[in-house]
This record gives C-alpha cells, sequence and structure tokens, in this order.
C-alpha cells in the first residue's frame, strides 16, 4: 500500500510540474519523500542483511531524485523514482 500510495503521489506531482502548478507539485512530491522515508524507516539492518541495504540504496536513490525534481521542477526525475519504485514493487 506505501508503494501505491508513493507511486500515486509521484504521479500527481509529474501532472503538477507539467501543469506549473508549484504548490501541487510540492504537496504531492513531499508526500511520496515522506513514504519513502518511512520505508526506510522500517528497515531492520541487522535481521535484513544485505537486502536491507540494498532496499536502503535504492530508497535513497528514489528520495534523492524526488528532491531534485521537486527543486528543478524536472519530471524526469519524477520518472526515475517512479521506474524504480515500481520495479520493486
Amino acid at each position: 500500500m506505501l508503494y501505491d500510495g508513493a507511486l500515486r503521489f509521484m504521479e500527481r506531482g509529474k501532472i503538477a510540474i507539467a501543469a506549473h502548478d508549484l504548490a501541487a507539485q510540492n504537496e504531492a512530491l513531499q508526500k511520496a519523500q515522506r513514504i519513502v522515508l518511512e520505508l526506510m524507516g522500517a528497515l531492520d539492518m541487522r535481521k535484513g542483511g544485505e537486502i536491507a541495504q540494498n532496499l536502503l540504496g535504492l530508497y535513497g536513490f528514489v528520495l534523492s531524485e524526488l528532491v531534485a525534481a521537486n527543486t528543478d521542477d524536472d519530471a524526469t526525475r519524477v520518472d526515475n523514482a517512479v521506474q524504480t519504485m515500481t520495479e520493486l514493487r
């Protein structure tokens, strides 16, 4: 459900970027960022081992893409995040 929510907010962010609606863009992409942060916080690094480390790296990539997309109004960065989250889902 968290993956679906993050993807939904990413898509809303892309639509807002295309419409030049900065308020909606910021709101949607920040919600997606908060979901990714929640996923990162839920990782058990001791028990998860290499898988948890890999997921942390992927979530970190998604988070940085979302921040850059929001800062630079760049839908391509959102696409990168969407692709990664879709593959993980």
